[in-house]
């Protein structure tokens, strides 16, 4: 037998195969039961449900608490990268040990820390209450990353670049700021993009401290109908938000496959 041949039909027995599993498992599954504890009819009805909240509410609050958490991590990265490049040994030193500890850290245990840890043994009362020091610890651990990724950036704009801008008369300051930083970011778009989705991912992490009834993310709230509500003792609010967060972050993935397809079409 021939190897294409051979490979062809180890295809066909595959999809054979998966196929026959597919149809198998829809026999056997009890789909009243799935329905009844997976999407349950009056979680899911559009008058009385939880759609209204879950949108109005829950995903709002995730969208706002991830601009939030972003832009204050971008604004921290760049900080970070450039004392990360700084030709003071000290800086450069800080920098280091700042990004390797917080990305060493699951972001969990920076929200516990920020949230009630460091409020019980200090006595500090964050801004927005516990939500405010979610956002914090979100934008510790985020700029901690970006920082990296713009470094990376920097580093990738061609040295000529600031050596003309040098050579036309711009200090090190306008250069970096005017010249080198804009090409950098460029270059970043799609790797922070990613960051951003994974961000809505995380906000998921502020559902730990807890949060008053408006400023509930999607996980917070999706427990709290778990719990209490329409649809108590099933999983249809968590089946509900894991939609919303696909409905969110799916454009975004498809965004940072398209922004990086451009930049290799550039590149070529």
């Amino acid at each position: 037998m021939k190897r294409s041949t051979r490979s062809r039909l180890v295809r066909y027995g595959v999809n054979l195969a998966v196929v026959a599993a597919i149809v198998g498992l829809t026999l056997v599954v009890d789909w009243g039961e799935v329905r009844r504890n997976f999407w349950n009819p009056a979680g899911v009805a559009l008058d009385g449900g939880n759609w209204g909240e879950l949108i109005t509410v829950g995903a709002v609050n995730t969208v706002k608490y991830t601009a939030i958490a972003f832009v204050g991590g971008l604004v921290l990265a760049v900080v970070l990268a450039l004392l990360r490049l700084s030709p003071i040994a000290t800086l450069r030193w800080l920098a280091t040990v700042y990004i390797e500890f917080f990305r060493g850290l699951p972001a969990l245990i920076v929200i516990i820390f920020m949230g009630f840890g460091l409020p019980i043994a200090v006595g500090w009362r964050p801004p927005g209450g516990v939500v405010g020091a979610g956002l914090i610890a979100l934008i510790m651990v985020a700029g901690a990353y970006m920082a990296e990724t713009l470094r990376a950036g920097i580093q990738a704009v061609p040295k000529g670049q600031a050596e003309a801008a040098r050579s036309l008369g711009m200090s090190s300051g306008a250069t970096m700021f005017k010249v080198v930083l804009p090409q950098a970011f460029r270059v970043v778009i799609p790797p922070l993009t990613n960051e951003f989705v994974l961000l809505i991912k995380d906000t998921a992490l502020l559902s730990v401290i807890g949060a008053a009834v408006g400023q509930r993310e999607l996980t917070t709230m999706a427990r709290d109908f778990q719990s209490s509500g329409v649809s108590a003792g099933t999983a249809t609010s968590l089946i509900q938000a894991a939609l919303l967060y696909l409905v969110i972050t799916i454009p975004l993935t498809q965004l940072v496959a398209w922004q990086e397809r451009r930049q290799r079409k550039a590149t070529r």
